[in-house]
This record gives C-alpha cells, structure tokens and sequence, in this order.
C-alpha cells in the first residue's frame, strides 16, 4: 500500500488540502465563518439546487430510459449483441467535452434540430438532462445489466406457477435482487452528474452552473479562493457520502445472491411484446447514441457549398490558429496519444498494486483506502489541477514546467477504474496456488509472476484501456496546467468553441470527431479482450 498512498498523499490530498487551506485561512489563522457567508449569498445557494435537482432529474430519467435497456442485454440473444453492448459504452468513455459539442451540433444554433424543425435546447435544462442520460447509459446498462443476466429465471418461474402474475413475479422476485445493483448504478449516474462539468460549461450557457462549473468560475475567473474552498468541501462531503453509500450497495450485491452462468439466462425473443421491447431499445440507442455522434462527425464535415475536409487540413495550420493556438491544433492529437500512455502506465502501477494490497488484507482501515480510491471521481478535478498549480513549484517537486505533471493529473482519474477491474478477478484466485508456488520455492515476485499474472492479465489489459480512454478525455484538471504549446485534444476543443467563426466551430467539430473515433476503438478492442465479464466496468 506504500506506493498508492505516497501517490494520493503528494498527487491529491496535498493539492486539494493546499488550496482548501490557501482560500480559508488568513494570517495562518483559519476563517470558518466564511462557510456562512459564502452559503448564504443567493447566487450560491442556486447553484446549490441547481446542482441538487439536475442531478437527481438525471439520474431519473437515465434509469427509466436505461432499465428496459438493461433487461434487453440480460435476457435476450439476438445477433450484433456484442457489438450494440460496446456501441452504448461508447459515450461513458467519451470525454465530456465531446459529448458537449456532440449535443451543441444536435441541438444548437444552426445544429441538426434547429435547421430541421427550428427547435434549439442549447443553454436549456433539457439538453443538459438529455446529455447526462447520453453519458450515463451504460452505467445503468453494465450494472443492472449484469446482474440481472446472472439472476436464475427459475425463482421467478417458480413464483408464476404458484399464481403470481408476470409483473407481480417481477416485482415480488426479481426487483428486490436487483436493488442493490439499481442502487449502486443510481448513485454513480448521480455522482457524475452532481460534478458535471464539461456537459454544463458547454450546453448550460451563462444560465446554468453546477458545483464543479462555480469552482472553476471562481478559480479562474474571478480568483475568489474563499468561494472557491467551501464549494470544494461542500462538494467533497457530498461526493464522501454518495461514494459510502455506493460501498454499501456494492458490498450486498456482491453477498447477497446466488448466481449462474449467464450463458443459461439469454433466450431469443419470442412473442410481439418482446420483439416490440428490442425494437425500442434499438429506436432508443439509435436516437439517444447514434443520432448525435452521427451529427457530429457530419458537423465536422459541413462546409460552405457541401461536404469536405476543409475543417481538418485547417488543423495541420499553424497561421490559420495563430489567435488560438501556439501550435497546430492537429499537435493536439500527438499530445494526449503520449500523454494518456504515460497516465495509463502510472494508473496501472499505482492501482495494480493498490488492488493486490486490498486482495490481500482486510479491516476498516483498508475498506476506507478503497473508498479514498474513488474520490477522484467526484471532487473537483479543477481544484486538483489549480492544486497542482500553486503546490507543485517547490523543489524536489518543481514539476510546474514538466510534462508530466499533465499524465499524473490524468492518472489520478484512471486509478478508480483499474482498481475497480482488477479487484475482482484478483480476489477470485485461489490463495493455495500462491502457497503452492511458495511450498515449491518460488519468491513472492515470481509466484505472483507465474501464478496471478496469467490468470488477471485480460483483466489488466482491460484496466489499461479504461485508463487510456479515460485519460485522453480528461479536461477538468487539465485546463490549468496543459502549456499552451503542448494543448491537449480536450482543452484544444474547448478553445475552439470558445472563439467565434465557422472555422473555429469546424474544427472543433473535426477534433472532437477524432478524439470519438480514438476512444471507440479502444472500446471496440477492450470488448474482443473482455470475453468474462470481470470487474465492475
């Protein structure tokens, strides 16, 4: 655990801990009555509910469009399920900028909808909500789908036969073992939406703000650290409390049932009412899924008098970005490739050893180490990267003009996932392998060389996927500390989009298609990779 906790202690807790302790102290002496006077100002306590109420909306509106999803994935086989499953995981690993800009061009000005009908819902709630949903699809999916594919049909059947109706079955049987797993998929669709940022900085406009938004307005913009600070602590009790609750549902899913083979559950529909419940599903991913990634890449290649590549040779032009850029935005693209390599590399160490650690020893102390894992998902990755900022500018850690200090703020985003992977399939071999080993004379590295790698190696290999997508999109932290030579795919979107003309809009359009395709493909490998199932994601 040594190198985990060194890593969380210099890379997180400091710089969040620095600026916390930067915006509520004064004269060393530390003004807690600037949690009343920043908590009472009306446009704080909007942003507040706002907040509060658009995450809870989302998260509504995610499961009820999502659950029937999950049920279709569980119990039915139909041919291109495989490929329709890594098709709805697609936006979960598309970096929220781009799912931003995917949404403008669906439903902004002069996007597919306003030139259709003349409908525009930019800088509406309602296209904030229905990104969310786009984003968080496959949580609901993945979860509840994957247990409910393991829950054996014979207790319900067995529940008909004795008189029950179909849904009294469904509600009596099945939905009470699925609860914890509609619970846990509930609170990580509320704890992404509760720390929205790129959705809202893009699609809200000046009239909507979150937590994670007024963080970054008043860290960058306004340099109120004090507001800043207790937004920060505000969001991470918040962001401690969904991720015990999550723990708990986690920890009875896992105890709770008996499970089977998948491979028993899934029948062919058969019947109108389950041809008509697959129809849905596929008008619903084809409207919710395909429809804007589709706008998109046709944005990207809308140009006067047609269709072309105008928008992507303009990113190979230095002197057509001169206003933006330093450098040709296509740099961008090089940039994160090496960038999320480098992040993945850490995020694999760092949360390879972490996993093996919790494997291995047990207590409070270490189930509390897991949930500090987590955090990274829900505090405030601009208070991580202005963190990085003002902490990180001392020797030995001078590390303000260093590269590297870009993939370590995207490993601390990849960690969650390779421990959540991994610790499954790790906890699943058998400790007498390892005493074997031993008994035979093989040194603790070699056991684990010879014995734990090729039974978690697919495991690892999906970790290092999650961690490289995860990582190239990144963008919260990164914003602060990306040089302006060295930008990354991300932070050069939101730059275009910041600036007005077509030519911006285009190519931010193209960059954002480009930085979709990268992490479709890595999706569409990790599914050929991941034939068990194993881990949480």
């Amino acid at each position: 655990m040594a190198v985990p906790v060194a890593f969380f202690a210099v890379f997180f807790a400091y710089p969040v801990a620095a600026i916390v302790g930067r915006g509520l102290k004064d004269d060393g002496v530390w003004q807690f009555g600037r949690f009343s006077e920043v908590l009472s100002r009306p446009d704080i306590l909007d942003v507040l509910w706002f907040t509060l109420w658009q995450a809870l909306a989302s998260t509504a509106l995610t499961l009820l469009i999502a659950l029937p999803g999950a049920y279709v994935f569980a119990r039915f086989d139909f041919p291109g399920k495989q490929l329709l499953r890594a098709i709805v995981t697609v936006p979960f690993v598309l970096p929220t900028v781009v799912v931003g800009t995917a949404f403008l061009a669906l439903l902004g000005r002069g996007g597919f909808l306003d030139g259709l009908w003349g409908v525009r819902l930019d800088t509406t709630v309602w296209a904030i909500l229905l990104a969310h949903v786009f984003f968080n699809y496959a949580v609901v999916v993945r979860t509840v789908g994957g247990l409910w594919s393991q829950l054996d049909p014979r207790q319900e059947e067995a529940a008909r036969v004795l008189g029950a109706g179909r849904f009294a079955a469904w509600r009596r049987v099945t939905l009470p073992a699925l609860g914890p797993a509609v619970a846990a998929a509930a609170l990580m669709v509320f704890l992404f939406t509760f720390t929205s940022f790129g959705v809202v900085q893009i699609l809200g406009g000046p009239g909507f703000s979150t937590l994670e938004v007024e963080i970054y307005r008043q860290t960058a913009q306004l340099l109120a650290l004090p507001t800043a600070a207790v937004l920060t602590l505000v969001q991470f009790a918040a962001v401690g409390a969904i991720l015990a609750l999550h723990a708990w549902t986690v920890r009875r899913r896992e105890t709770a049932l008996k499970l089977v083979d998948p491979a028993q559950t899934a029948r062919r529909p058969h019947g109108a009412g389950q041809w008509a419940l697959l129809g849905g599903v596929l008008l619903t991913v084809l409207v919710l899924i395909l429809l804007p990634l589709g706008v998109l890449v046709e944005r990207s290649l809308d140009v006067s008098g047609g269709h072309g590549l105008d928008y992507y040779r303009a990113l190979g032009s230095a002197d057509a970005n001169s206003g933006t850029f330093l450098v040709a935005p296509i740099e961008a693209i090089g940039n994160s490739l090496r960038y999320a390599l480098v992040a993945t590399v850490i995020a694999l160490v760092v949360g390879g050893l972490a996993a093996a650690a919790l494997t291995r020893r047990a207590g409070r102390l270490v189930r509390g180490f897991d949930a500090l894992l987590m955090l990274p998902l829900g505090v405030s990755a601009v208070t991580v990267g202005f963190g990085f900022l003002i902490t990180l500018d001392k020797p030995p850690l001078d590390l303000r003009t260093s590269w590297i200090l870009v993939p370590l703020a995207q490993a601390l985003v990849g960690v969650p996932f390779v421990v959540r992977t991994m610790l499954p399939v790790l906890r699943a071999v058998d400790g007498r392998l390892r005493e074997a080993a031993a008994v035979l004379g093989a040194s603790p590295l070699r056991a684990w060389r010879e014995v734990d790698l090729p039974l978690v190696r697919r495991a690892l290999l999906v970790a290092a996927g999650f961690a490289f997508a995860v990582s190239l999109g990144e963008f919260g932290a990164t914003v602060f500390i990306a040089r302006p030579d060295n930008p990354t795919l991300p932070v050069a979107v939101a730059r275009l989009l910041g600036r007005s003309g077509d030519l911006n809009y285009g190519q931010a359009m193209a960059l954002s298609t480009i930085l979709m395709l990268v992490c479709a493909v890595s999706l569409l490998l990790l599914e050929r990779i991941r034939t068990d199932r194993s881990g949480e994601f």
